[in-house]
This record gives C-alpha cells, sequence and structure tokens, in this order.
C-alpha cells in the first residue's frame, strides 16, 4: 500500500465520520431540541457546542484530520492523476473544503460563539425569541448545505 493509497483511506474514513456527524445534527440532534422554549433550546445547544469548544480530542482529530487528509490527497492527487480521476479528486477537495468547511467557519462557528456569550438566565422572553431566531433557521440552513456537501465528498470518496 502507497502513501496515497493511505491518504484515499485516511480521507474516507475520516470525512464519512464527519458526514455521519453532521447527518446527526441534522436529523436527531436539531429537531430533537426543536421543542423546547428558547432558553433551553439555545441552553441545550449550548451545552453540546461547549463539547466542541472544548477541544474534544476525537472530534478535534476527525474534524482536523479530515480536512489535513483532504489537503494531502489533493497534493498527491494533482500530481499522480490526469483526466477524471484529477476531475473526482479536484471536486472531492471542493466539496470538502468549500462545502464543509467554509460553512462551518463562516456561519456555523461564529453562530455557535455567539450562543455561547449569551447569558441566557438574564434574557427576557422577547431577547430569548430573537436570538433563537437569529440562530436557528441560520444555522440549520448551513448545517444542510454542509451535510449534502459532506454526504458527496465521503460518496465520491468510496466511488474512487
Amino acid at each position: 500500500m502507497d502513501l496515497l493509497q493511505i491518504t484515499f483511506i485516511t480521507a474516507t474514513v475520516l470525512c464519512s465520520l464527519v458526514a455521519g456527524f453532521l447527518l446527526a445534527f441534522s436529523l436527531v440532534v436539531m429537531p430533537g431540541i426543536k421543542n423546547l422554549d428558547d432558553r433551553n433550546f439555545l441552553k441545550a445547544f449550548r451545552e453540546m457546542d461547549l463539547i466542541i469548544q472544548n477541544n474534544n480530542p476525537i472530534f478535534m482529530i476527525v474534524w482536523v484530520g479530515s480536512v489535513l487528509s483532504i489537503i494531502a490527497l489533493v497534493i498527491q492527487g494533482v500530481q499522480v492523476y490526469e483526466g477524471y480521476k484529477l476531475l473526482a479528486v479536484l471536486a472531492i477537495t471542493v466539496f470538502s473544503l468549500l462545502g464543509v468547511q467554509l460553512p462551518t467557519a463562516s456561519i456555523n462557528i461564529p453562530l455557535n460563539n455567539r450562543v455561547q456569550k449569551l447569558d441566557l438566565e438574564t434574557l427576557d422572553e422577547v431577547s430569548l425569541k430573537i436570538e433563537r431566531d437569529h440562530f436557528e433557521r441560520r444555522w440549520n440552513r448551513s448545517n444542510i448545505i454542509r451535510t449534502i456537501f459532506a454526504v458527496l465528498t465521503s460518496t465520491l470518496l468510496v466511488v474512487f
């Protein structure tokens, strides 16, 4: 087994784990907390996000590892592949970095950070509703987009 094959296997496993994580949030986590009142919804989300924000080592290995493995894959793939294989590696890279990581960095993380900074105990009901409305729709929309791209990335890696 050569380095490119190891990189492909690593990228496939880690990107598939990321896709599963995002899919779980789309199908289970966010629908599961949707019916909570505004304060408890924001509290529940904040507690889940704190696990990630506190640099959970396994989560960090999976998430950062998926990014690093994709970067390694494209660097190696551009040197080795031509034609449709090169296009597949480039599509995998674009789907992963622009479809998953860009929305995460530009939308989801800033929204998460905003929730982390809220003083949920002192906000009145109107302010809580405003904060939840600002957060929930935008976060879910972005998560659906990144979930689709994560699944496409994993599918291409498996099919490749």
